[in-house]
């Protein structure tokens, strides 16, 4: 994740929070506390308790006043008015209880006012997350927020929502619904999936090369109920871990899925297809090579040669993420499948426009994302069952109807948010969209491999045996303060440790060493980096409180 000079600041687009947050130390006890030196935890003054995992204090954060002169509500937000225009705004900031339960989420604004008193803590950096040092769940009013969810392949979208009612003219109110915080988890599956075809084809070396046969392991062992392959696994796992802090966080009551079956079939062929139309593929009543020698003739789809052996030949290698769809099958001599190797088709047929163009023609989109979406989303809701909410699943068609109605654009943090269907005769709508999203990338905690292999699977490095090293992990966020050199200024990241001490932090200009003595500690890392970006849309114009 890129880092950038700040100062004393931390970025935003590091660090998705007002600057006014920032200013202020970490104090934690345990060896592995987050300045990471192991100091005793000193109590303060006026907490009812030590901090925290995580929390700093909020003396001498400078705000100005907002809501000051308003009446609070029981999360220490000021009050909002009865209606509502629509627009963008800024994303709530999660507050918590003096004994740690979720209150309802505040503006930036009011947070900054509760830091500026005294009257908080911060408990986590990203997502920013404050602890109400003179308040209880029982002392406060928290009327519950939703947390919507639109599943993807490559990411998925989350928005906390609230619904207020509105009065509009004579008749009874209607419902409105505002969103209080979005955040988008990308997933790692497409790595793990490479990672295990690269760890398949070590192995199938190691059986073949140098050692004696081995007959591979039988494929009819047996796997337990709702198996998963570990990319698809990781899917489901990421996103019920999100879903498990949103609500440490904040009291979500219900949670809204978006569910969508994808017909395969029908995108393969590119139409509707009804009844038996199923049974009337593009291979009825014939089998893949009979397919294929109909399709090229009987020649080589490379150099048109005829009456000699064909082998059938993947255009986009397996290599390279081809599959073994028949859009991606054709005929070609031993000679020809032996010169193109695992290469791409352009190169090897530069030399043939007319050839190239008809074997690309007949290439389709892959469908692994949307067999994917097939396979994970029973498992999905299953494990969200398990979370003691409220779970409710929607269609996707709903969730189109409601984006349109409003004008949002295509994304998956406005896809999550116009989840569940909305009254449109009555009135209901989406009035509040936030303007920044909290990125979430899934990195992992490391490896179990203990040695970097080259490329054909032999050793290169040896790995050291233990992954903390001064007080540091790889994936920790930090504040590197350098007082000289190329690279003096104060720079925000997360490190990859080094034996030595001299660990590697990012930065626009490139991967710099930077002296473990020179670091401060923000926040540990937890298997996510973080990043924000601004939302599809955003207009100055539109912008609300």
């Amino acid at each position: 994740m890129a880092t950038f000079p700040v100062g004393e600041q931390t970025h935003p687009g590091v660090l998705p929070q007002r600057r006014a947050l920032e200013s202020v130390g970490a104090d934690n006890p345990g060896s592995r506390d987050e300045t990471a030196h192991g100091h005793p935890a000193v109590p303060r003054r006026d907490t009812g308790r030590e901090h925290g995992r995580g929390e700093t204090d909020g003396h001498g954060t400078q705000a100005r006043r907002r809501h000051a002169d308003q009446a609070e509500t029981g999360s220490g937000d000021a009050p909002t008015p009865q209606n509502y225009e629509g627009g963008y705004g800024a994303g709530r900031v999660f507050v918590l209880a003096k004994d740690g339960q979720p209150l309802m989420p505040c503006h930036p604004a009011r947070a900054r006012e509760l830091l500026r008193k005294g009257r908080a803590v911060v408990a986590r950096q990203v997502p920013f997350v404050i602890r109400l040092k003179d308040r209880t769940v029982s002392e406060s009013v928290v009327d519950g927020v939703q947390l919507r969810i639109d599943p993807g392949s490559k990411g998925t979208g989350f928005a906390l929502t609230d619904e207020k009612p509105e009065a509009r003219g004579p008749s009874e109110p209607i419902v409105v619904r505002r969103g209080l915080m979005a955040a988008e988890l990308k997933h790692r599956g497409d790595r793990i999936r490479h990672s295990m075809q690269q760890r398949a084809g070590y192995r199938r070396r190691r059986r073949s090369a140098n050692l004696r046969y081995r007959a591979p392991r039988a494929e009819n062992r047996t796997r337990p109920a709702n198996w998963l392959p570990p990319s698809l696994r990781h899917r489901v796992d990421t996103t019920a871990s999100v879903t498990a802090r949103f609500c440490r966080y904040a009291p979500v009551i219900e949670v809204h899925v978006e569910t969508t079956v994808f017909d395969t079939h029908a995108m393969n062929l590119g139409s509707q297809l009804y009844a038996c139309e199923y049974q009337q593929g593009v291979r009825t009543g014939t089998d893949i090579r009979s397919h294929l020698r109909a399709r090229w003739s009987r020649t080589c789809a490379y150099c048109g040669a005829a009456n000699i052996p064909l082998n059938i030949e993947h255009v986009q290698p397996r290599s390279r993420g081809g599959s073994d769809r028949s859009a991606n099958l054709v005929l070609a001599c031993v000679g020809c499948n032996q010169a193109k190797g695992s290469g791409p088709v352009a190169r090897f047929l530069a030399g043939k426009p007319d050839r190239l163009t008809e074997i690309v023609a007949q290439l389709k989109p892959s469908l692994r994302h949307a067999a994917a979406m097939n396979s994970v989303q029973p498992s999905l809701l299953r494990v969200l069952d398990g979370l003691a909410l409220t779970v409710r699943s929607w269609p996707s068609r709903s969730t189109s109807d409601n984006r349109r109605a409003v004008g949002l654009d295509k994304t998956h943090t406005l896809d999550a948010l116009a989840v569940e269907p909305l009254d449109q005769v009555r009135g209901e709508t989406i009035v509040r969209v936030p303007d920044r999203v909290l990125v979430l990338e899934a990195t992992g905690r490391g490896s179990y491999a203990r040695t970097t292999p080259d490329r054909f699977g032999f050793p290169r490095l040896r790995r050291e045996r233990k992954k903390q090293h001064f007080g540091y992990v790889t994936g920790d966020l930090v504040r590197a303060v350098i007082p000289k050199g190329k690279w003096a200024g104060t720079w925000t990241g997360r490190i990859s440790v080094r034996a030595r001490g001299q660990h590697s932090l990012t930065t626009p200009g490139g991967r710099i060493n930077v002296s473990y003595l020179h670091l401060r500690m923000l926040q540990r890392a937890d298997g996510y980096a973080y990043s924000s970006r601004q939302e599809a849309g955003v207009s100055i114009a539109r912008k609300i409180g």
